[in-house]
């Protein structure tokens, strides 16, 4: 059972205004800013730009390179239990503590970053709504200091793939069954006009397009323009109505290495509700590379 609910002034009022289905998974700026000298919480900032930490970040926030520290250096795989279980204790987190996650692009690495820790069970966490620019707008305090705590003895649990991670061999089976998929890139992307998001590098791929059967819903529909996530009642009308998603269905995430997926993961599993989601963290930079994985070019699904 996570400890979220010990945490003062939860769930955060106007977190809950906007209507999830588990609003104790977000906190506001306002709740965070009143209670950044609580004793239980760690913040950890994850950002695509790994340089923006040292530049500034928040008081009491530690880095975490999504890079180094939660990537195996070798296989393209996540880190395992061991290597977890380090990690945490270096950085005074155990099952007592709440951690925040928050980062630059409407916290696309931020619900990254939560993604994996739920992979080893870690469920003592949330996410600050609208992450590091919605902080920055409100010209809300900042630091280069860089904190420390006490080391941890925490005992981290084996690496869970099953409930909300898909492989290729899943991914498949998913397509075969006709069960909806969520294509979360840009529409060029989904097309086939492009391998990666426009002004990235276009690399990493041999085809473009998209896996048969899945939809095109861009990931940042779901963030309003200060990077907050959309309320209920709005994200609803793009999932559940122009998608035709229902909270009952069997959904699989997909972009491009997982990243952009795992803020639709998030947005489909705490905000609204839903489920069963995995996020296929291969994701096109494995089915685009994939011999014989079946393409579909344009716009149609």
């Amino acid at each position: 059972m996570s400890s979220i609910s010990a945490l003062p002034d939860t769930p955060d009022p106007r977190i809950a205004a906007k209507g999830y289905l588990h609003p104790e998974r977000l906190v506001s700026t306002d709740w965070l800013a009143a209670h950044l000298d609580h004793p239980s919480l760690r913040l950890l900032e994850c950002n695509e730009d790994v340089l923006l930490y040292s530049v500034e970040h928040l008081p009491g926030a530690q880095k975490l390179d999504w890079h180094i520290d939660l990537n195996d250096q070798v296989e393209r795989d996540y880190i395992a239990r061991a290597a977890f279980e380090s990690l945490l204790r270096t950085k005074g987190i155990d099952d007592s503590t709440t951690v925040v996650f928050y980062g630059d692009k409407n916290n696309w690495w931020a619900t990254y970053a939560f993604w994996v820790f739920q992979l080893f069970g870690f469920d003592n966490a949330v996410v600050l709504d609208g992450g590091r620019a919605k902080w920055l707008a409100e010209d809300r305090p900042t630091t280069t200091d860089v904190p420390s705590f006490p080391a941890t003895a925490y005992t981290a649990r084996e690496r869970n793939d099953v409930s909300i991670r898909a492989f290729i061999d899943d991914t498949r089976a998913h397509l075969q069954a006709g069960k909806p998929m969520v294509d979360v890139r840009s529409p060029q992307e989904y097309t086939g006009e492009k391998l990666h998001m426009p002004d990235y590098p276009q690399e990493g791929t041999l085809r473009g397009g998209h896996i048969p059967g899945a939809r095109s819903m861009p990931w940042a529909r779901a963030a309003a323009a200060d990077g907050s996530f959309k309320s209920a009642s709005d994200l609803r009308a793009i999932y559940e109505g122009e998608l035709g998603l229902a909270r009952g269905d069997d959904v699989v995430t997909y972009c491009r290495i997982g990243e952009r997926s795992s803020h639709t993961w998030f947005v489909l599993t705490y905000l609204l509700g839903f489920a069963k989601v995995r996020n296929y963290d291969g994701s096109w930079t494995e089915w685009g590379n994939a011999v014989r994985a079946p393409i579909r070019q344009g716009g149609e699904p």
